[in-house]
């Protein structure tokens, strides 16, 4: 969920990471009050679905692993698990108590939730 230039000399880059087997998706999102594209959720969801579904872990982070990453981490609750938004964030919050989900990024995670909603899914 991070920019490419906060973490430029601080890790690997994709092909680095390749090279030791791991694949990477970066969803650019402006740090502190970023919020993720409806579209950048879905990528994400789908991708951590398809290691999910062959045994595999996905680690989701940004920089501080507070409100990028946390709302990456409830669009995936919202969507395995047929959560709303809030459930999604209370879970995470019992774990991690520090997030911080700004409210543009829970609109973001509603609107996430509509499209995904069983309900959404069966209406024509």
């Amino acid at each position: 969920m991070n920019e490419e230039y906060e973490t430029r000399f601080l890790c690997n880059s994709s092909k680095e990471w390749k090279k030791v087997g791991v694949e990477q998706l970066r969803l650019s999102t402006v740090d502190m009050m970023g919020v993720p594209t409806l579209a950048n959720l879905h990528r994400g969801v789908q991708f951590t679905l398809k290691y999910q579904a062959a045994g595999q872990c996905v680690y989701i982070h940004c920089k501080a692993g507070r409100s990028r990453s946390a709302t990456m981490v409830a669009a995936y609750l919202i969507q395995a698990h047929n959560w709303s938004p809030e459930e999604a964030i209370r879970a995470i919050a019992s774990i991690r108590n520090h997030i911080h989900i700004t409210s543009g990024q829970l609109a973001v995670l509603r609107e996430f939730h509509k499209a995904v909603s069983p309900r959404a899914t069966s209406n024509p």
